[in-house]
């Protein structure tokens, strides 16, 4: 599976405020861009901390890009996949509406109740992991159901887990032309941090895009 971690940060590294409120730090030039990673995606995947932050649809806005899809002979909108270890998704959150196919990804600590709510309303429901999500082992299972390109839209803590596990192939930064500041405020990767071994990247390009810039790197 290849794996594409995108996200837009403020020029001091935040994701979003120290309320982690929903801030646009872009602009419209680069919301296309992302709906065209989307679009050549087979599925996008969150962290459950953005779907309780900003109940996120993920789907894809430009009609001519759901057009080409379906003549491709795939679904007009990519899969969306929600990491979220102890089944907190709502049931009511819109990734789970019929657009798309959903997957939420759970550990085996999750409630019993609230899995079962979650499988009630139609999505398919992964186990992997004891206590938190096993990346390595539900990306095995979302492989096996045809997912080969994996877009990665969020928060910081999946961000860190997955360059923690080796599991990115491509970055892709938008930096705008804010400071947000607070040592609170949630950054690109949070979690526990590196200290000893750093992930290695290759800055692939440079772009100036409305009025920021797109950093975009392989990870090697």
């Amino acid at each position: 599976m290849h794996v594409v971690v995108n996200a837009a940060t403020s020029a001091d590294g935040k994701l979003s405020t120290r309320r982690r409120e929903q801030i646009k730090i872009s602009g419209a030039d680069d919301f296309a861009r992302v709906d065209r990673v989307r679009a050549d995606s087979d599925a996008v995947l969150v962290g459950v901390g953005t779907v309780l932050a900003d109940d996120p649809h993920l789907t894809v806005d430009d009609a001519d890009y759901r057009d080409e899809r379906q003549s491709d002979g795939r679904e007009p909108h990519p899969a969306r996949v929600v990491a979220d270890s102890r089944a907190r998704t709502p049931t009511d959150a819109r990734i789970l509406d019929d657009a798309a196919t959903t997957y939420v990804l759970v550990s085996e600590s999750a409630p019993a109740d609230r899995v079962s709510a979650l499988e009630k309303t139609g999505e398919t429901v992964v186990t992997a992991g004891d206590t938190r999500v096993s990346f390595p082992e539900a990306f095995a299972e979302l492989e096996a159901r045809g997912i080969d390109r994996l877009m990665v839209e969020g928060g910081g803590e999946v961000i860190f887990s997955l360059f923690e596990d080796e599991l990115v192939d491509e970055l892709s930064v938008y930096v705008g032309s804010v400071v947000l500041g607070g040592r609170d405020a949630p950054t690109l990767a949070d979690g526990d941090g590196f200290v000893e071994s750093f992930p290695t990247l290759d800055l692939r390009d440079v772009e100036r895009i409305d009025d920021g810039v797109l950093l975009t790197y392989d990870v090697v």
